[in-house]
């Protein structure tokens, strides 16, 4: 009964999909007004394509947004260095930049196609894919489906369940069922999330630990790095980062509090979201804080007491400035961010109590001894201060994040091990045609 009721439910969702696609583009359009998505490239997202198919085999992967683009690059990189055409979809602006800038034109860039049948077909009957390699926890129903009914292998890889996610799948497990039979392989980050899979029907399923470790720290301008270095001297440095509402200003009041025992204090404040940048300029300034927008290009000043990281793609500078991070969506709101890149740029990491997101990441930094959990915004200004008057401390702590991360490393080479039967054939086939020619 369970299961011809997920098969109704699901083809309930196609049908509704189908429905409402055209007044979808009405909705497209205004994202388009807000800068979340290209204007010329608007029809990529109907699925119509952007480049001819290249012959040969080809791949398409998915990423939604930044971090899994930057996790998946060394992966697609090997792929690549196989001679086999790479389609890499992603869902937002910055994602696409990043794409890009790592990878250019070895890998054919498309915005993804909304999860709606008429877009979906149209873009796998353009490109026709051999595989499909997913990211994480990127669960499309139609996508799936569409994908299964054509018999493209379609493997989940850095497979993760956060704790909501898991509890709203297993309300409705005979639709998780339905929907995750179609995965010919779920690489995992985690044991728990292995077993989360399992729990949902997903058959097989391997660990190979979380790829973003394997991708390296994200990197800086050397010359704007080089600058900031010789303007700040001595100075001290925290940063609050991939900070949500509310957050920011708890790191202004922190600052406030470390201000009398730090005069020269400054404190790097990076939004989530830098839309947002404007709003917070003018809480600080009305808080008495003396702000400088990175986007502006204004210099920071001996007198700066806050700098407003509201640029993309530059948290690698932000993170080689200081030795202390705070990381977001840990005090106020739910789930944590990513904690890995300030360790792997030996940074002491501190974060609030919420981090379930990130839960294996954090559980290795703290028993190592290289990140620290606070309870509100006089827990992190102690600890803070603590870190900032301690030296011997902080530098323990940054060389315990970075050998932890280091004790992570290997995701890279087991996922590659998971996909290998999948992926040998093609190579196979593409030296046999001659190679793609992308990616050499």
């Amino acid at each position: 009964m369970s299961e011809r009721w997920a098969r109704a439910m699901l083809t309930a969702y196609r049908w509704t999909g189908a429905a409402a696609y055209p007044l979808i583009g009405g909705y497209v359009a205004w994202r388009a007004s807000k800068g979340k998505e290209e204007h010329a490239r608007r029809r990529e997202r109907y699925g119509f394509a952007g480049y001819p198919r290249p012959s040969g085999p080809l791949i398409w992967t998915h990423a939604a947004s930044v971090g899994e683009t930057n996790a998946v690059v060394p992966l697609i990189e090997e792929i690549l260095s196989l001679d086999i055409n790479v389609v890499l979809t992603t869902g937002t602006v910055t994602s696409a930049k990043v794409a890009s800038e790592r990878l250019g034109d070895r890998v054919l860039h498309q915005y993804v196609p909304l999860d709606l049948g008429p877009a979906i077909k149209r873009f796998l009957d353009h490109w026709a894919p051999d595989l499909a390699i997913i990211a994480e926890s990127e669960i499309w129903p139609v996508t799936i489906l569409e994908l299964g009914m054509r018999r493209v292998p379609q493997v989940l890889v850095n497979g993760r369940l956060s704790d909501r996610s898991f509890r709203s799948w297993k309300k409705r497990a005979y639709l998780a069922e339905a929907l995750f039979e179609n995965l010919a392989h779920v690489v995992a980050q985690s044991d728990l999330d292995a077993e989360r899979f399992r729990m949902l029907g997903a058959r097989p399923v391997t660990v190979s630990g979380n790829l973003k470790v394997d991708a390296g720290p994200p990197a800086a301008d050397e010359e704007a790095l080089s600058d900031f270095r010789a303007r700040l001297g001595n100075r001290q440095v925290w940063a609050a980062i991939s900070t949500h509402e509310g957050e920011e200003t708890v790191a202004a009041d922190a600052h406030k509090l470390l201000r009398s025992r730090h005069p020269d204090l400054l404190t790097i404040i990076v939004p989530r979201h830098p839309e947002r940048a404007p709003l917070l300029a003018d809480q600080f300034a009305g808080a008495g804080l003396k702000v400088v927008r990175r986007s502006l290009g204004a210099p920071v000043e001996a007198d700066t007491d806050i700098l407003l990281g509201d640029t993309i793609g530059e948290m690698g500078l932000y993170l080689r400035l200081t030795e202390i991070a705070f990381v977001g969506r840990s005090l106020i709101g739910e789930g944590g961010q990513n904690p890995l890149e300030p360790a792997m740029l030996e940074t002491a990491v501190l974060a609030g109590r919420n981090v379930q997101n990130f839960r294996e990441a954090y559980q290795r930094l703290i028993d190592r001894g290289g990140a620290r959990l606070v309870r509100d915004r006089d827990m992190l200004a102690g600890a803070v201060n603590f870190l900032l008057n301690n030296d011997r401390a902080r530098h323990d702590m940054m060389a315990a994040g970075l050998a932890a991360v280091d004790e992570m490393r290997g995701a890279l080479t087991l996922t590659m091990r998971a996909l290998e039967p999948y992926i040998h054939p093609l190579a196979l086939k593409a030296r046999l045609e001659g190679g793609s020619g992308r990616g050499r």
